[in-house]
């Protein structure tokens, strides 16, 4: 059975696995430093499709084709879809998952939607709602720019703190399973504000909520820093992961030695295409889904917090000049035991 420990923490009796992940990102991400991790990269950020939607759709959808014939089920054994992406009313998850005919649960966090989404499966499957359940997220560059910020053709130049939209999107299957990388709780965050409205700013924006719910994990479950190998933090890029360290340092806690943020690994930051980093749905997912599921596989990580942040704007929420409110949700997950 879940079990509600502390604030807001639920822990997980039975063998709650990532069964396996597949992910596939764009021209600018496959050039990356992470590059050799990824199942598919694309040159094209059409994807042969007539509109960048129907792009970010197309990439959720090879991400989910990838991820069932590694496991070698078909989608008629998938009993639940989770998905989350940037857009509004969520129309890349939309018109991807369609396809599949799968009994759909969207969600919107923004760039913490990956971790979310395996804490909401890790409960499906420890109630025996589920056998399989499928997890995906999802961002694109272009889709990003045009909806939250400048349309592409403005030209804009980007200020020093702001960070690429990763093109790109993670799919995850869980299942009970002894043989793959464990859920072994999650801590749900709560909304934090403080009241940045610079929509180029998302990394301090985050930060405070990333901080808040290690800080409320570490509390509930009375863990160790030093029982962690790696405290990886969703899309904070250079200014959040700055910042993160600093405001749990007043706290007394010091993730420093342990910490690594996705938006920091996934590109180049001498490029000045990405400036302090990347962010998007697609960010943590497809670094998750990649690098770090090799990491967790092969046992070279053998336990670690995964924290997904987001920044829960909206085009009408900037328009009418108010603040970013933001959220991190965090999983605790094991490796393999070889």
């Amino acid at each position: 059975m879940a079990r509600k420990i502390g604030k807001q923490t639920v822990v997980f009796d039975k063998n709650i696995a990532i069964l396996n992940s597949a992910c596939c990102v764009g021209k600018v991400e496959g050039e990356g430093p992470l590059s050799s991790t990824f199942d598919l990269h694309f040159e094209d950020d059409y994807l042969g499709q007539k509109t960048y939607e129907a792009a970010e759709s197309e990439m959720i959808k090879q991400a989910i084709s990838k991820v069932l014939k590694k496991s070698q089920i078909s989608q008629s054994d998938i009993d639940i879809a989770i998905t989350g992406d940037l857009l509004d009313q969520s129309i890349a998850s939309t018109f991807a998952i369609k396809d599949f005919c799968l009994p759909h649960f969207s969600v919107f966090s923004a760039c913490s939607a990956s971790a979310l989404e395996m804490g909401i499966g890790a409960i499906f499957i420890e109630s025996g709602a589920a056998k399989h359940a499928l997890c995906t997220a999802s961002s694109h560059f272009c889709t990003a720019e045009r909806q939250f910020r400048f349309p592409l053709t403005y030209g804009s130049k980007r200020t020093p703190n702001s960070q690429r939209t990763v093109t790109g999107a993670g799919a995850f299957l869980l299942a009970e399973n002894k043989n793959a990388p464990q859920i072994k709780a999650v801590t749900f965050g709560k909304i934090k504000d403080y009241d940045i409205t610079d929509a180029n700013n998302m990394g301090a924006a985050m930060a405070p909520a990333a901080a808040d719910t290690i800080k409320t994990y570490l509390e509930d479950t009375s863990k160790r820093l030093e029982d962690f190998d790696l405290i990886l933090t969703g899309d904070l890029g250079k200014i959040g992961s700055k910042l993160v360290v600093e405001l749990l340092k007043k706290e007394g806690i010091d993730i420093s030695k342990q910490h690594d943020d996705c938006g920091l690994i996934i590109f180049d930051l001498n490029d000045e295409k990405c400036v302090a980093g990347g962010s998007g749905c697609g960010c943590s997912a497809s670094v998750f889904a990649g690098h770090i599921m090799q990491k967790l596989k092969n046992g070279e990580i053998k336990k670690m917090l995964f924290c997904a942040t987001g920044a829960l704007l909206s085009p009408t929420s900037q328009n009418q000049g108010l603040s970013i409110p933001s959220v991190a949700h965090l999983v605790e997950i094991e490796g393999c035991k070889l």
